[in-house]
């Protein structure tokens, strides 16, 4: 069974900039579609950021410009890179990857964006 685990969240101030990392247990993400959702309070999850399985990059109008997903396949880990951070971020953000028997999810990490 898949495992991912999510740190890199915390509280940050507006403009400035956090990384999230997703590691996996095993060497799946080279050729899986991986990316992040988010979850602010009383609204619905909503897709971030997303790894094709051949490679494209996909983001949310909300962050383009702001934030850069990637992946390092000798680590088995994806990143969010996350800039000019905005009190709209604010939110549980959960990565996934796609595997042969559906969709893991990691644990989800808190962004908290405020002065």
């Amino acid at each position: 069974q898949v495992q991912l685990v999510e740190s890199g969240g915390g509280l940050v101030q507006p403009g400035g900039s956090l990384r999230l990392s997703c590691a996996a247990s095993g060497s799946i993400f080279s050729s899986s579609a991986t990316g992040w959702y988010r979850q602010a309070p009383g609204k619905q999850r909503e897709l971030v950021a997303a790894i094709t399985r051949g490679g494209n990059l996909n983001y949310a109008d909300a962050v383009k410009g702001r934030f850069t997903i990637s992946r390092d396949n000798a680590k088995n880990t994806a990143y969010l890179q996350m800039n000019s951070l905005k009190s709209e971020d604010t939110a549980v953000y959960y990565c996934y990857i796609d595997i042969t028997d559906g969709r893991a999810w990691g644990q989800g990490t808190q962004v908290t964006v405020s002065s």
